[in-house]
């Protein structure tokens, strides 16, 4: 049989639908690409273990501190304008990154990483939702796009396992080079750019959401290295909630707000923030904290590490038939409630593990964590991004993933408090003890499904409120 030839336009889109996966994906994989490589880093380096951490927080920080700020620039300046840029320094960032001769100039690095992430990633959802304006269509790229942000971190994994066990895990670093050069190349003739609005950037409200949520990951990245009660860890942590409280009023008196305070109106959207910062806050620390359970506990290497991660990797992506199946036979409500549950069985399942598990007693859990989660972030892009104005997907698509990259900074900086308090405790040998620290990290992270579903019964409270009163809500525009 001869393949369906592509309607017009449709080649297109596809190398629209491309360009945003593939830096979607280079951006996301890039704050775990080095997970297994740390051992390789300190040593190669110089890095001390309190320093160690900060090649992932860097990134995180700046990136977390900077989205809204990028979203707002996107809307302003224009969406394509501003992808450009940040993919643009992002690639220049992954080379110096990549050739660092010192552990100071791969911290600045990643730094910039994360500027130019906060930068282009706004605009990436954005531009997807005015490159596909069907609904069909609209849809099913959002499910790629979800499944591409949700494999990022365990892709990340693998191909860092690969890179450090057969190259060198500068690899996983420069491997960004020649994919922003091609997604540079290919912008400015495929991607559709939005007209520049007129307005001017909300400086005080861009100063308090950025200093107030860098503060706030700062804190919690120093709660995590030297506990809670330290002045390092307090002052942040104060500074960031006066800081988020001005920000909030700030917005509601702002003629041009930096994020529409009209985007909480929703109980849909603001639940899908709320339950993405949740599962990503689980889900990141798991792919953390088991790497390095197999690698410390169960002596594995690099490349087996990520290995381990290739059938929950596999789940996200066919989770996206899985939801395109289930969409029209159920309502996305429930789905998403069933989804969540499923992954806190898969956590609380994982969460059993000891100093002597096999490792093929492992992948089970991880299968049905890929199933819940896969599901699950699909169903909260669409409902974060559900019913907004196009002149407000910018801002709703930052938000969508400050969201990700707040639960993810928050989720690890949490549960790395956790694991050493499991540790400091526990006086078992070394291995049992840490065995039994990521024991509790995981039902802890259990805990964390357990409120994504008390948010979800919200939500699906409100969908049948709104059902029984007026005609069924949709999640997407027009869908």
């Amino acid at each position: 049989m001869s393949p369906t030839p592509l309607r017009p336009g449709a080649r297109h889109r596809a190398v629209v639908l491309m360009v945003i996966l593939g830096c979607q994906l280079m951006m996301t994989l890039d704050a775990s690409i080095v997970t297994t490589a740390l051992t390789h880093i300190k040593a190669e380096l110089g890095f001390t273990d309190s320093s160690l951490s900060w090649i992932q927080n860097a990134y995180v920080l700046a990136f977390g501190g900077l989205l809204l700020l990028g979203a707002r620039a996107g809307d302003l300046l224009g969406r394509r304008r501003v992808f450009i840029a940040g993919t643009a320094l992002f690639t220049a960032a992954s080379l110096l990154a990549g050739l660092a001769p010192s552990a100071e100039l791969l911290i600045a690095a990643r730094t910039l990483q994360g500027v130019a992430s906060a930068f282009a990633i706004p605009s990436t959802l954005a531009l997807l939702i005015t490159s596909f304006p069907e609904p069909e269509e609209r849809t099913r790229a959002i499910a790629i796009y979800s499944a591409v942000i949700g494999a990022g971190a365990s892709v990340g994994i693998i191909v860092g396992g690969v890179f450090t066990e057969y190259l060198s895990w500068r690899w996983g670093l420069l491997v960004n080079v020649p994919l922003g050069i091609l997604i540079l190349a290919l912008s400015p003739r495929y991607l559709p750019e939005t007209e520049p609005r007129p307005g001017r950037v909300d400086i005080l409200g861009a100063l308090s959401v950025t200093v107030g949520m860098s503060a706030l990951v700062y804190g919690l990245v120093e709660a995590a290295e030297i506990g809670w009660g330290s002045a390092q860890t307090l002052l942040p942590l104060t500074a960031s909630v006066v800081l988020l409280v001005a920000f909030v009023l700030i917005e509601l008196r702002a003629a041009q707000p930096i994020v529409p305070i009209r985007l909480f109106s929703s109980v849909h959207r603001s639940g899908a923030y709320i339950g993405r910062i949740l599962i990503v806050g689980a889900m990141f620390s798991t792919f953390y904290f088991l790497s390095q359970y197999l690698q410390n506990v169960r002596g594995l290497s690099p490349l087996a590490t990520g290995l381990v991660y290739i059938p929950m990797t596999g789940m996200f992506f066919a989770m996206v038939y899985a939801v395109r199946w289930a969409g029209p036979r159920i309502s996305k409500p429930v789905l998403l409630l069933t989804s969540l549950v499923t992954a806190g069985i898969g956590m609380a399942w994982l969460s059993r593990i000891d100093a002597t598990t096999p490792v093929v007693s492992i992948l089970p859990p991880l299968l049905v964590l890929g199933i819940g989660q896969g599901i699950a972030i699909i169903l909260l892009t669409d409902f974060g991004m559900a019913g907004v104005d196009p002149g407000d997907a910018g801002a709703a698509s930052g938000l969508v993933n400050t969201a990700h990259q707040i639960g993810g900074s928050i989720g690890l900086a949490l549960l790395t408090v956790v694991y050493g308090s499991a540790v400091h405790h526990d006086p078992a040998p070394g291995a049992v003890a840490q065995a039994h620290g990521y024991s509790t990290v995981f039902d802890v992270a259990t805990g964390f499904y357990a409120l994504a579903v008390i948010v979800a019964l919200v939500m699906l409270t409100a969908h049948r409120r709104a059902s029984r009163s007026t005609a069924p809500i949709t999640v997407a525009a027009a869908s």
